[in-house]
């Protein structure tokens, strides 16, 4: 008994050949890193938009709402 698959696409047979040669657990742990990734890059880009705040401020602009004057 043969079995035959047609595939009809590269991204079909990317994720066929991935059905059959990973493991259900490999592939829900890549798709962990790459969600970690994604929230790394949030996390960074929050962090750049927070610097350009504080370098505003410290510019003579107004400062962002919550943020704290420090006098010398």
């Amino acid at each position: 008994m043969q079995m035959q698959v047609r595939i009809r696409s590269v991204g079909a047979a990317l994720r066929f050949a991935e059905s059959v040669l990973l493991a259900p657990g490999q592939r829900h742990a890549r798709r962990n890193a790459w969600a970690a990734v994604c929230e790394n890059r949030e996390y960074a880009a929050d962090r750049r938009h927070d610097a350009l705040g504080s370098s505003r401020a410290s510019a003579g602009a107004a400062p962002a709402p919550g943020a704290r004057s420090v006098r010398q």
